[in-house]
């Protein structure tokens, strides 16, 4: 994909944003810009790790499918119709003549593991809530360099607390406890940031690094102690000997 300077994807997230609220369109941004928004304390930090910006990502009702099409495409965004039709329902990838791709997920994110925004679309004005930025993140199985980045950015930036003011520890905990693979690979994830993953970053100081370590640590601890489903607990006995995830291919024009 073509890197975007941050300028640039904000112009065009803040235009898509305008036209959507005259409208009346819900639609809320997650992926990298959500982050550099979120995180504005740390933006620099992320951009010398080496985190680039390439496309906007965005969440809507599907209720309002047809009307996110509109809008785009009212804009001057191209779509690949028939591949709509099949896989559509869930997610449409739109594409503008000077390269920018916008990724528009409909009602919830099905990648790795599912992370249902429909009950969440109006915690924030602009991007999904923290805590669903983090569980963003926290379902790849294949974690990459710049997902941890982001990772560690958005734990420096927001503190781990009970509401979504911050890092809604609770409801992660809460999402966790009744789908043991997802909870597999989120707490695999966070502990092998806090673990491996945090040292790798000259950048970073004692003092950052010991941040998200703690707050990372905050994290687990709320995970674990979140009373867990009998689903859960029947799952967790077959471990990782079935598989726990689904493999996600790249929808690509």
């Amino acid at each position: 994909m073509d890197v975007f300077p941050f300028e640039l994807l904000y112009e065009e997230h803040r235009r898509i944003v305008a036209e959507a609220e005259r409208r009346g369109v819900i639609i809320r941004l997650l992926g990298a810009l959500a982050f550099s928004l979120r995180c504005p304390q740390y933006a620099q930090l992320r951009s010398e790790l080496g985190r680039e910006l390439t496309d906007l990502d965005y969440v809507a009702p599907s209720k309002q499918w047809d009307a996110i099409v509109e809008l785009l495409t009212s804009l001057g965004y191209s779509f690949d119709e028939r591949r709509a039709m099949l896989h559509g329902h869930d997610r449409v990838i739109f594409f503008h003549p000077t390269g920018l791709r916008v990724d528009v997920f409909f009602d919830r994110l099905d990648m790795c593991h599912v992370i249902d925004f429909r009950d969440r679309l109006s915690v924030d004005q602009e991007t999904i809530p923290l805590a669903d930025m983090l569980l963003e993140k926290m379902q790849i199985v294949r974690i990459t360099d710049k997902d941890i980045i982001d990772t560690i950015i958005l734990f420096l930036e927001h503190p781990v607390i009970s509401n979504d003011e911050g890092i809604n520890a609770d409801y992660v905990a809460q999402r966790l406890a009744y789908d043991w693979g997802f909870y597999h690979t989120a707490t695999t994830n966070l502990q092998r940031i806090r673990d491996e993953f945090v040292n790798h970053y000259d950048l970073l100081g004692d003092v950052d690094r010991q941040t998200v370590r703690d707050r990372i640590g905050q994290m687990l601890d709320r995970i674990e102690a979140e009373p867990k489903t009998l689903k859960w607990k029947t799952r967790a006995r077959i471990g990782t000997s079935v598989k726990w995830y689904k493999d996600v291919g790249e929808l690509v024009r």
